[in-house]
């Protein structure tokens, strides 16, 4: 199914996000926590491509498939293109329509020290173009979003304008970064609907569970630390029972006023981690609709 006519049927979408095992000998253990995941009736999951976009092991199209096929969720494969030629765009592409995937995340990818840069592709409005070029109209494309601005822009307000290219170039449906701080999506949703962005935006929410999470992620997303959040980190510093509930009770905050407020979709960055996901959804699921 097409992922934007869910979004014409349902308010709000409910998603998750997954990533590959680095070893294949942990593809097992992935498909444990995806028929965990299932119990969360999710309308989609996606799953992520990799921050090198290797083609040479890359396990994205294989899961996609089987999560769509076996599991009988619809799935949503990463396509990234910043470390790709369009040979490589090109092939996977063809992979993804060999095994009935039909829809993409379209992402320019994160620019990995010493990776060689290939530079075909310069931004994700190309990859876009590319898809649609290439797959016609076989292919649904979703792109990512940043409530905050992406770190190179110049303002929010630049970084809105370069979506609109976005939009522009195919892209039905939004996905935000992590952020912590709902006021700061209100006021992206704002600039966007203003700017004329209508697609679909889903809110994007990582449940911050562990201590090893607050550096890694929090600050390489570049998300910004509201009071309640910093003050949550502080308390249960040394406590990781502590943060790891406090965490998820943030999380289910956070998706709740999202969600009270109107918002399309709550998309929840799972880390793999099928008990956090399963917590978040029990906390919020008497807001969901009934799964069709």
């Amino acid at each position: 199914m097409k992922i934007p006519e869910i979004y014409k049927t349902k308010k709000p979408v409910f998603s998750l996000e997954i990533f590959p095992p680095k070893r294949r000998t942990n593809m097992a253990s992935l498909y444990k926590a995806v028929e965990q995941l299932a119990k969360c009736k999710p309308d989609f999951i996606s799953v992520t491509y990799g921050a090198g976009g290797n083609m040479a092991d890359n396990a994205t199209c294989e899961i996609a498939s089987n999560i769509k096929n076996t599991y009988g969720i619809e799935s949503v494969a990463h396509l990234t293109c910043v470390n790709s030629t369009r040979e490589d765009v090109q092939e996977m592409i063809s992979r993804f329509q060999d095994a009935d995937i039909e829809n993409v995340m379209a992402l320019r990818g994160d620019i990995v020290p010493g990776e060689d840069i290939k530079r075909e592709f310069r931004h994700a409005n190309e990859l876009a173009i590319e898809i649609q070029r290439k797959s016609g109209e076989e292919l649904e494309i979703l792109g990512a979003c940043y409530p905050e601005g992406h770190y190179q822009s110049e303002s929010l307000e630049s970084d809105i304008q370069n979506l609109k290219y976005k939009i522009g170039a195919g892209v039905r449906v939004l996905i935000t970064q992590l952020f912590f701080d709902n006021n700061a999506f209100y006021e992206f949703l704002d600039l966007a609907r203003s700017a004329g962005i209508m697609v679909p935006i889903s809110a994007g929410i990582m449940p911050i569970v562990k201590a090893s999470q607050i550096e890694k992620t929090v600050q390489l997303s570049g998300a910004s630390l509201p009071h309640e959040f910093t003050a949550m980190i502080s308390q249960y510093e040394y406590d990781p029972e502590g943060l790891y509930q406090a965490g998820i009770d943030y999380a289910v905050k956070q998706c709740r006023d999202l969600i009270e407020h109107g918002v399309d979709g709550v998309h929840l960055y799972t880390m793999n981690d099928p008990n956090v996901a399963i917590r978040v959804h029990e906390g919020i699921k008497d807001l969901l609709p009934d799964p069709q």
